[in-house]
């Protein structure tokens, strides 16, 4: 039996559930909306149980017009790892005042303002909703996307799983003065390398120079943290990779994003950058600045 996929789609109402839904069946998947979750483990057992009869990709609705969802997702996120589908959670949101904007043109009531305003449906959403988008594999913010724009984006998700697996990896350098990327998957402080900031003719180049990164890399420090890394890494984007992660960003930081965090980022990319089944690309946030 080919590996099933199964895409999870949840998130905010008026985020756009239905269009990230109706996306998918436009790329092959059938889909099933606000499945009742009294229903979830016979259909996960039709799932599993099923050889040729269904198709390999699957997505499965969910959200808070079923009151239980919120007290029912662990049990559901914990059966889904342990089932042997490939399992992917979408999470659409928007920021608040789209919602409310698009509540007012559609006249529609929030699910959860029955006896209060939509601002307070939202809120307490937001709150019933957080161990959901925290456990998510992809969160899709709507806020600035067209219809077109949020299609491409469900299509090039889909695409992950239709073809031969690949993960992105981006090794991301930065400083710490210009703010943690949001971006980030991991993060690595850097700070405490030796500094080429002190040392008057490396001070003006950056970690992409052979005598800066020397100078970082090849201290006792520097020997170390390398070392503990790789193997870090190749134990751990290896885990992501099975629980069907598409993307993974890498943040090193350092003060100012311009010496040690690009000497680490860059060998980094360089270690893994052939590693198979792995998209390898490296990016200097701030380095210019």
């Amino acid at each position: 039996m080919s590996e099933r996929t199964l895409f999870i789609v949840t998130g905010m109402s008026g985020a756009g559930k239905s269009q990230v839904i109706r996306a998918l069946e436009d790329v092959g998947f059938y889909c099933v909306d606000n499945l009742p979750l009294d229903l979830f483990p016979f259909f996960l057992e039709l799932i599993e149980g099923t050889r040729g009869e269904m198709r390999p990709l699957l997505a499965l609705g969910l959200d808070l017009r079923d009151e239980g969802l919120d007290r029912q997702f662990p049990l559901i996120y914990d059966a889904l790892r342990k089932s042997p589908l490939r399992v992917r959670i979408l999470f659409v949101e928007a920021s608040d005042q789209t919602l409310l904007r698009r509540f007012a043109e559609t006249r529609r009531p929030h699910p959860l303002s029955a006896r209060g305003t939509v601002e307070e449906g939202i809120a307490l959403e937001h709150k019933r909703l957080a161990q959901i988008r925290e456990k998510s594999d992809r969160v899709i913010d709507t806020s600035k996307l067209t219809v077109h724009q949020l299609k491409a984006l469900v299509e090039e998700e889909a695409a992950h799983v239709t073809k031969a697996r690949e993960m992105t990896v981006n090794f991301l350098s930065f400083g710490f003065a210009y703010g943690v990327p949001p971006e980030s998957t991991l993060v690595f402080d850097v700070r405490f390398l030796p500094n080429p900031h002190f040392v008057p003719e490396l001070r003006p180049r950056d970690g992409e120079d052979p005598a800066v990164a020397a100078y970082v890399l090849e201290s006792a420090e520097g020997r170390v943290l390398l070392d503990k890394l790789e193997v870090f890494l190749r134990y751990l984007l290896p885990q992501y990779q099975r629980e069907g992660k598409a993307y993974l960003t890498v943040a090193v930081g350092c003060t100012g994003g311009r010496h040690r965090s690009v000497a680490v980022a860059r060998r980094l990319y360089d270690i893994f950058r052939s590693e198979p089944g792995l998209s390898v690309n490296l990016l200097h946030r701030d380095r210019e600045k």
